[in-house]
């Protein structure tokens, strides 16, 4: 039986039964919370293994455009296609409150809102092959960019899932049962005292009848 260093009177007892109500309640609001945060945390899994596939896939088809691009191209002629860029893409990073955790949003911009400047060449002497090339790898970038964010979401929410379930379990296992058995033990004793005091009190009854009785047969 886990008890509690204090003093077996009333007043303790009053307030060990607020602080296990509190308890209780704190239990069931974080027991929530980690359900609700392990619900989160495995959709984010099920879609990070989703958009893996589906970026090795198109990775793979991205490859194969540059192969077939080097394969009718020169290298130094592929190399001086790619080498200065037009467009810019940056990625702006904002945060959003799941379940008490900052989970990083990621938003991409370009510099330029033209579609054709993601080609940093003319298309005099490059082929169709490098151009399938460079597109395949643009419509890549959101993909990259969501997995990202999935990821460091799923890195910082399990994170604090094993924070609760370590706040829980310790209310769980140590807190609540420490505070039922010290209630217990302060009222089995309080009962006792109770007990002790009323046999104390009778017998001074009993004494006091008898010595009054005494008195009266003089």
């Amino acid at each position: 039986m886990a008890i509690m260093n204090v003093n077996p009177t009333r007043m303790q007892l009053s307030k060990l039964k607020k602080q296990l109500t509190t308890a209780v309640r704190g239990h069931k609001m974080l027991k929530d919370k980690l359900d609700e945060l392990m619900r989160q945390f495995l959709d984010l899994i099920r879609e990070t293994r989703v958009l893996r596939e589906k970026i090795e896939y198109e990775l793979s088809e991205c490859n194969s455009h540059f192969v077939n691009a080097s394969a009718v191209m020169s290298k130094q002629s592929l190399d001086a296609s790619l080498m200065s860029q037009k467009q810019q893409l940056t990625v702006e990073v904002d945060s959003r409150n799941v379940m008490s955790v900052e989970t990083p949003v990621f938003a991409q911009s370009t510099r330029t809102s033209d579609d054709g400047d993601i080609f940093p060449y003319g298309f005099a002497f490059t082929s169709f092959e490098l151009d399938d090339a460079v597109m395949s790898l643009q419509k890549l970038v959101p993909d990259l960019i969501r997995l990202a964010q999935i990821e460091k979401s799923c890195e910082l929410m399990s994170a604090e899932i094993e924070k609760t379930r370590r706040r829980v379990n310790s209310l769980e296992h140590v807190m609540i049962p420490r505070y039922k058995d010290t209630i217990k033990y302060i009222s089995m004793k309080l009962e006792e005292n109770d007990r002790s005091s009323r046999t104390r009190l009778m017998k001074v009854k009993d004494m006091l009848l008898d010595k009054a009785h005494n008195y009266s047969s003089h």
